[in-house]
């Protein structure tokens, strides 16, 4: 029996693990969820690694509280070693009523699997576990493993971890099982990754609130202030322009299909798309800045005053080759320098992350580029993705020889972080056949 028919005579079980799983409320943030659902979920992880040979794997302790699993299987005299990652702890499942189904109970619907972290990142976890038992005792490389338990959550735990303990996950390919394909059945690595600079700006223009028939007009009004400080950080035709920051880049890889792109953001017929470059220049090669959030009087109960603060929180995306210190000096000149009517304006900076290029042409991208057109039939082609990863930063930094591969079961569809996630367990099945075969690839075996 060859590679993809053992993978396929296990996709019973695979479902029932990633039952087991997504039943596991794993929200690694314990103002919303019991800290208990973590904590199953790495014994779950751990255990399920130890059925396929990871003897020695552990839960190791990072420095944001949560818990690692850690794990190695020996390989061969002189073979080379491949680093597993995925992660076990999920998003929260935001609104209830808006699921269609229960997000913490695994459901088929329209030949897909629904519940919250079925794709991101809980499918990866059982796409690797498919992978090594369609090998069985026959893995020709030697394994390491690494399931974190608070990437959602973006404290940096494994950030902090790899570092301080590189021999423990020292690798010559890496295997960062987060991201996904272009659409289901069309292979991807994902080579780019946009970094981040977060930042909470606040303006006041007053010391208290004043009635706004008898000081409106030439008082200053934070509020007011604020619309016009944001409204600056785009151009009429979408295009974030910070000042200081290149907005002219061109992305070289895969493109991106308009009209694919308005049906997987859900962008209404006709709707417009923002910026001058292409779907996939405006994605993966430019800035874009984002308003998170704001504080200011809400409609319900607001008053005819003139408010005297305000505030937003911004979200800007960088592409490789902008450094997140240069990013946030420039983030931060233009919005205090873009304050009016000399009101008070203040920058504080809640996070910030490098972007990622990976080098494509070394042995483990031949290996995986073949393996791919195997078990899906058709070539893989190369994307960008706008999101942010700083732990692959860290892992190029950590062990720079290393080449490091983002694939995963992610696709558009599957909704990632809203309600109703899902994975088309094709998707897991393909997946799990070619990262088999590109273990032994990439060992000179395939």
């Amino acid at each position: 029996m060859d590679v993809a028919a053992r993978v396929a005579a296990q996709m019973p079980r695979v479902r029932d693990d990633l039952a087991a799983l997504v039943a596991l409320p794993s929200v690694a943030d314990p103002r919303q969820f019991p800290p208990e659902g973590c904590a199953k979920a790495a014994h779950w992880v751990a255990d399920a690694f130890r059925e396929v040979g990871f003897a020695d794997v552990g839960l190791h302790p990072t420095a944001d509280g949560s818990q690692a699993v850690v794990g190695s299987r020996p390989g061969p005299e002189g073979a080379p070693t491949v680093l597993l990652y995925a992660h076990y702890d999920v998003q929260p499942p935001l609104d209830d009523a808006a699921w269609r189904t229960p997000p913490f109970e695994l459901t088929e619907t329209g030949g897909r699997w629904y519940g919250r972290g079925a794709a991101d990142c809980k499918g990866n976890i059982v796409m690797h576990l498919a992978a090594l038992r369609a090998l069985g005792d026959d893995v020709p490389v030697t394994l390491r493993l690494v399931v974190e338990g608070s990437e959602e959550q973006g404290t940096g735990g494994l950030e902090d971890f790899v570092p301080r303990h590189a021999d423990l996950l020292r690798a010559d390919a890496i295997l960062v099982c987060d991201t996904g394909n272009a659409a289901v059945g069309v292979p991807a690595v994902t080579v780019s990754l946009r970094g981040m600079v977060n930042v909470v700006v606040r303006v006041e223009a007053l010391p208290t609130e004043l009635h706004s028939g008898m000081f409106g007009g030439p008082a200053p009004d934070a509020l007011a202030a604020l619309v016009e400080i944001l409204a600056s950080l785009r151009d009429s035709d979408g295009n974030t322009t910070v000042e200081g920051l290149d907005a002219s880049q061109t992305w070289r890889g895969a493109p991106y299909d308009p009209d694919t792109f308005r049906a997987d953001a859900q962008v209404p017929g006709g709707g417009a798309l923002l910026g001058s470059g292409s779907v996939a220049d405006m994605l993966w090669a430019r800035p874009a800045l984002t308003v998170l959030g704001i504080d200011c009087p809400p409609v319900v109960g607001s008053t005819a005053a003139i408010v005297p603060r305000a505030a937003a929180r911004l979200n800007l995306r960088i592409p490789p080759g902008t450094r997140p210190d240069d990013a946030l000096a420039a983030l931060t000149a233009h919005l205090t320098g873009a304050a009016p009517w000399g009101v008070r304006v203040t920058v504080e900076t809640e996070a910030t992350g490098s972007p990622f290029l990976a080098a494509t042409d070394g042995p483990a991208y031949d290996a995986m580029r073949a393996s791919m057109r195997e078990a899906f039939g058709r070539d893989m082609v190369l994307l960008g993705q706008g999101g942010s990863i700083p732990l692959c930063t860290v892992f190029a930094e950590t062990y720079p020889e290393a080449e490091i591969l983002l694939m995963g079961v992610e696709e558009p569809q599957a909704l990632i972080h809203a309600p109703n996630e899902s994975v088309d367990p094709a998707e897991i099945e393909h997946l799990a056949t070619a990262e088999a075969l590109f273990l032994q690839r990439y060992a000179g075996r395939g």
